[in-house]
């Protein structure tokens, strides 16, 4: 029986490639038991931060590609997010509840997968470990005290509002530069709105965080408060830039905010880039100042919470599994991974390795020419400076240097990955 300890995207990932490939798995949940701060679903593989996997784009997208991989090796994470995905233009978007549902009941339907409530409190001899980056106190000392994390980062979440409170008089329906089918509402702002948001969205008051959750603030996740006091116009060219996106008029507003359907009936709403750790009154009142969203009723508030990883170069080889036992292997966002795609990919590699370690044969890493291979690589290799790492092409195996045009090279890279991933799969399973 392999113990796989965690029931999010990188534990359910992994458990299900072990089963997949006739092993017997004790998948280990503390909920609900016992839940974490952020959760409250009482289903496996719960999205906390947000319902979008970014963007689907298998031959512009470093994350998109990423996906394609994933979806070759037969990944439940993409089969989850294909039948309850919502509209959201280019980004594959699911709602929440069904996505969580399907991998649940995918896995209790499994023979040889068998989930157990318990919180796990120290290391398996052997398994996978994939707690995730809020792992409970007494698993994360007991890391800390044979590895030293050492190392952790803030992590935020946007707030949701519901349909109903959205003036749709002071919306217009379009997806950036035309891709999509009209999936996002955007709520346009002028000069005026614009610069009275950013001055009270930087002076709000904001959550106060405890002495243990206090760290770096991890560039992808950055509260929304935080990036608007580099400067007036960050949000501009960020989370709030108008580019691609125009009236029907032709002309383009100074600013806009887009809203992303939450779930399949579009009852629900994110603010895209929103993340923010300002207090629950505060949201209210400073997101209030958009004029779509005056009355808005909020489901759910922005949160801030610690992200808690390994310094995965000096504890982990590139097959995730841990330099001082060849049987026990980490998985998900706490090797330094960033991202539920990133996340649900290291998941299936570390129960593909440990299958294969445990049939007494060599684990193969992914090709560098991939985007899980050159993720693999990352979180593996020498750095003093280790942070995490969302897929993006800079952490590819290039080659294509020579080619300026950005979509001819990115094409290529895509294909000459796919054609690596086709290769890797009939080496792991001949």
């Amino acid at each position: 029986m392999i113990e796989v300890v965690g029931g999010g995207l990188a534990g359910c990932e992994a458990a299900y490639m072990l089963a997949t490939h006739g092993a017997e798995v004790e998948l280990l949940e503390m909920k609900p038991r016992k839940f974490t701060p952020a959760h409250e679903s009482e289903n496996l593989c719960e999205l906390v931060c947000s319902n979008s996997l970014k963007s689907d784009d298998v031959y512009g997208n470093a994350c998109g590609l990423l996906k394609e991989e994933m979806r070759r090796l037969g990944s439940l994470t993409m089969r989850a997010a294909e039948v309850s995905r919502v509209p959201a233009g280019g980004a594959l978007a699911v709602d929440r509840e069904k996505f969580s549902a399907f991998v649940t009941n995918a896995l209790r339907q499994m023979e040889n997968v068998h989930i157990v409530s318990r919180e796990v409190t120290s290391l398996p001899k052997e398994g996978i470990v994939a707690t995730g980056p809020l792992t409970s106190e007494a698993l994360a000392s007991h890391i800390a005290a044979r590895y030293g994390t050492g190392l952790h980062f803030f992590d935020a979440s946007a707030p949701i509002v519901s349909a109903e409170g959205i003036d749709y008089a002071k919306v217009f329906t379009a997806d950036r530069y035309g891709k999509g089918t009209g999936d996002y509402l955007n709520c346009p702002l002028t000069k005026e709105e614009y610069e009275r948001f950013v001055e009270e969205l930087t002076s709000a008051e904001r959550a106060t965080l405890h002495d243990f959750e206090k760290g770096e603030i991890f560039e992808g996740c950055m509260p929304i408060e935080v990036m608007a006091a580099r400067g007036k116009d960050t949000l501009r060219f960020g989370t709030f830039k108008p580019v691609g996106l125009t009236f029907e008029d032709g002309t383009r507003p100074y600013a806009v905010l887009q809203l992303r359907k939450e779930n399949a009936g579009g009852t629900s709403y994110n603010l895209v880039g929103c993340q923010t750790n300002l207090k629950f009154p505060e949201q209210r009142r400073v997101f209030g100042l958009i004029p779509a969203l005056k009355n808005a009723e909020f489901e759910r508030y922005g949160v801030m919470h610690r992200n808690t990883f390994l310094h995965s170069p000096a504890v982990l080889n590139a097959d995730f599994s841990a330099k001082d036992n060849a049987l026990l292997f980490f998985a998900g966002q706490m090797t330094g991974v960033e991202g539920y795609v990133e996340s649900a990919a290291s998941g299936m590699l570390a129960g593909l390795h440990m299958w294969r370690r445990l049939n007494g044969k060599e684990t193969i890493v992914p090709p560098a020419t991939t985007v899980m291979g050159a993720l693999s690589r990352y979180i593996a290799a020498e750095n003093a400076d280790f942070q995490p790492m969302n897929a993006n092409y800079g952490i590819l195996e290039s080659g294509f240097e020579r080619i300026r045009d950005k979509k001819e090279r990115r094409r290529l890279l895509a294909e000459r990955a796919l054609e690596a991933v086709e290769r890797f799969k009939t080496e792991i399973n001949g």
